[in-house]
């Protein structure tokens, strides 16, 4: 929210990506489906917790959309575009299978990758982190959600002994953890460059 808030007063999305908005909307939908009665059993929670995820999602992307450059703009639409596509096309053809086994495996493989992707996308901001030595585009809440619910869904998982919501999930733990290091040590550093900085004395 903080980023958005920003994004909002300077009508501008600066350099933030909003590729990770739009890897866990195609995230939070896949899971949703397998989550749901046609795929599993006993998930009742994915289908919340993925349902309120996309609904937030979808509205942080239209944000970004009416906040951003046209170049980007477009990008973005088209990347929405293709989300609704592969989500329809994977609920479509999963329910052409007829053994229900075979299409918890297919989905379950298919949420595999769509976690694994959207756990991967803030390597760009880590790049980025790294490349600037700030940590202004990586927000902080945003690292910290991102570790406390991929590290609860990693509980959840093993509790369920259900590998394909705890595999995805404890990658995304470990990026997580990597992240909030990253954001503590360059945010100590600049903290410590500030606090260099010789003062200006007026003595009018």
């Amino acid at each position: 929210m903080p980023t958005f808030r920003r994004i909002m007063r300077n009508k501008s999305t600066e350099q933030f990506s909003g590729l990770p908005y739009i890897y866990a909307l195609l995230n939070c939908l896949i899971c949703l489906w397998y989550g749901s009665p046609y795929v599993s059993q006993r998930n009742f929670m994915l289908v919340t917790v993925n349902g309120v995820g996309a609904t937030f999602q979808l509205c942080y992307i239209i944000l970004f959309i009416l906040h951003t450059d046209e170049k980007t703009k477009m990008r973005m639409l088209v990347l929405l575009l293709v989300v609704f596509a592969v989500v329809a096309l994977v609920v479509a053809g999963s329910l052409q299978i007829p053994e229900k086994v075979t299409r918890w495996y297919l989905v379950g493989f298919l949420s595999c990758g769509s976690l694994v992707s959207m756990v991967a996308s803030p390597l760009f901001v880590i790049n980025l982190v790294i490349q600037t030595k700030s940590v202004e585009f990586m927000p902080f809440y945003l690292s910290l959600s991102t570790f406390l619910m991929s590290a609860s869904f990693f509980m959840f998982g093993l509790f369920n002994s259900d590998a394909f919501v705890y595999t995805p999930n404890g990658i995304g733990t470990v990026l997580g953890i990597v992240q909030l290091s990253l954001y503590c040590y360059y945010h100590r550093n600049s903290i410590e460059e500030e606090a260099k900085e010789p003062l200006i004395v007026s003595y009018v």
